[in-house]
């Protein structure tokens, strides 16, 4: 363990990533217990949300850890779900819930700093530089200091509502985001440069955060199985295979370079892409044969965010970038918003026809085609109005030092309402 001295000695930044352990399955069980005092706990048996209870159609949104060890992941078919666990106990989605549940976590995690960055509906990060002085008096030699005020926050939220997170520290955020990846749930982990080649290198190299599985796939083709296999890899290796943004990323990350701005603002995003190089050009001889499966990929790519985020959209695009690298694109409005997968591939096969082979399609101009992509733009909250749930819950925080004064004022107040007067003692007030 490392000591906390030598941390508030070397590191300036001390960033946390909080995550909602199983979080709809969580709160979804929360509120359960409220309702129904003495009934099972979901998170300890096998079960899951997503579909239609009744109809059991649909797709699995989370799980419980029981549910898990029957192989059941996040994203495939309820249907599926049942083959492999036929006893799957499953729940309707509570959006109304979840917002209330979110909207209590941030509020308990804000006490502790005031530059905190939701990324999600159940994910934050925390920057608690400088505070040390703040919380000495719950420092010990098991907890030192960080990991003693990561135990604060996890224990609090555990406490006051009933369900659990993970902590992970570090110097910057993703390796904060790798830590509180590490072993589930309520649990606290370190991640700091001095631990990287004992605690992440070992790791298969999809557990990367924003290595996905396409990118995995393609650096275990060629030997590369562990996040220590790509730190330890000539970069320009990586970027002949990956292209020079994704091959440098990958280095990077693997070698835990990664940003330190915890923004303290919440943005939705305004579209959702995909795109990939072709591996061969696409020409009018071609375009039938190879054109849908990658309309297909790319359209089911874009679906798998949109339904991970809760999110519809009503403007389907499709771009492509031709042999001279210029890049040219079509879009439709929908009635309706949409998610699904086969939805976004239809509306894209009708605009990649109408670009490429129409009367004014490029392929009538001469021109091969390099790069397609698909995206979903206009976005809304569909029928269970789940996109901008927290517009109302997250303040943005303050940049002036007077006001992030001001904050910590307040914060050490509810300390000390909290734990008792004095025991949260002013840097000033230290004997050093």
């Amino acid at each position: 363990m490392i000591s906390g001295d030598y941390i508030d000695q070397k590191y300036k930044t001390i960033i946390f990533h909080i995550d909602v352990n199983s979080a709809f399955l969580s709160w979804s069980a929360v509120k359960k217990l409220k309702e129904e005092p003495g009934s099972v706990d979901l998170r300890t048996i096998p079960s899951a949300v997503g579909g239609d209870v009744k109809s059991r159609h649909g797709i699995i949104t989370a799980k419980s850890i029981p549910a898990k060890k029957y192989g059941i992941v996040t994203g495939e078919p309820v249907v599926k779900a049942l083959q492999k666990c036929p006893k799957l106990v499953l729940v309707r989605g509570d959006f109304q819930t979840y917002r209330e549940y979110s909207r209590a976590f941030i509020e308990i995690i804000g006490k502790y700093s005031p530059i905190l960055e939701q990324v999600s509906i159940d994910e934050a990060y925390l920057d608690v530089s400088g505070m040390r002085s703040l919380y000495k008096a719950f420092e010990t030699k098991e907890l030192p200091y960080p990991t003693n005020i990561a135990e604060l926050i996890k224990n609090e939220v555990r406490d006051k509502l009933g369900f659990t997170v993970n902590v992970g520290i570090s110097c910057n955020k993703l390796l904060a985001k790798m830590a509180s990846d590490f072993t589930k749930p309520d649990r606290v982990h370190t991640l700091f440069p001095e631990e990287i080649k004992e605690k992440m290198w070992p790791l298969p190299i999809g557990d990367l955060y924003g290595c996905g599985k396409q990118t995995a796939a393609k650096l275990v083709s060629m030997g590369i199985r562990t996040i220590g296999d790509a730190a330890t890899q000539d970069p320009k290796v990586l970027v002949s295979v990956l292209g020079d943004n994704g091959g440098k990323y990958i280095y990077e990350s693997a070698n835990g370079h990664g940003s330190t701005n915890v923004s303290g603002h919440y943005e939705d995003a305004k579209s959702y892409s995909n795109e990939t190089t072709l591996s061969s050009d696409l020409n009018a001889d071609s375009y039938d044969k190879d054109i849908v499966p990658v309309l297909k990929s790319l359209s089911a790519s874009v679906s798998k965010r949109l339904k991970k985020d809760h999110v519809f959209g009503r403007t389907v695009t499709v771009s492509v970038k031709t042999g001279n690298f210029k890049r040219h694109s079509a879009q439709m409005q929908l009635d309706n918003s949409i998610d699904d997968e086969n939805k976004i591939f239809k509306s894209a096969k009708l605009l990649s026809d109408k670009l490429l082979l129409g009367d004014e399609g490029l392929f009538i101009k001469g021109e091969v085609i390099r790069l397609v992509g698909v995206g979903v733009s206009k976005l809304d909250d569909g029928s269970y109005q789940q996109l901008n749930l927290f517009d109302d819950i997250i303040n943005p925080a303050p940049s002036a030092d007077n006001d992030r004064q001001k904050k910590l004022d307040k914060m050490t107040e509810e300390l000390d309402n909290r734990f008792g007067k004095n025991t949260i003692i002013k840097g000033s007030s230290l004997n050093t």
